[in-house]
């Protein structure tokens, strides 16, 4: 699809396409934190069964990994603030 195609679908209908985007933003956001709740609960569990943590102690992951596992959470927050921003916005678009 060229360019100019996809400007005369933004402006013939502003309001879904916006809503498009959004739900764009609102998949990639849900998939990012369910993938990162996925990997956390792995790696918690591989410790667990390599005995590396107490099973009447929570197991803890290291700093690295718990920095990154957080930024991926907010990054999937965001993600889904924005939707709901940008789904909000598209309901005053005209179209």
């Amino acid at each position: 699809m060229s360019l100019q195609a996809l400007w005369n679908l933004l402006q013939a209908h502003p309001g879904r396409v916006v809503n498009d985007l959004a739900l764009f933003f609102c998949l990639a956001g849900a998939w990012l934190l369910f993938a990162t709740r996925r990997r956390e609960r792995h790696a918690v569990s591989r410790l667990v069964t390599e005995g590396e943590a107490e099973t009447s102690a929570p197991a803890e992951l290291d700093p690295a990994t718990a920095r990154i596992n957080r930024f991926f959470y907010h990054f999937g927050f965001a993600c889904l603030a924005g939707a709901v921003v940008l789904s909000s916005y598209s309901t005053h678009l005209r179209g």
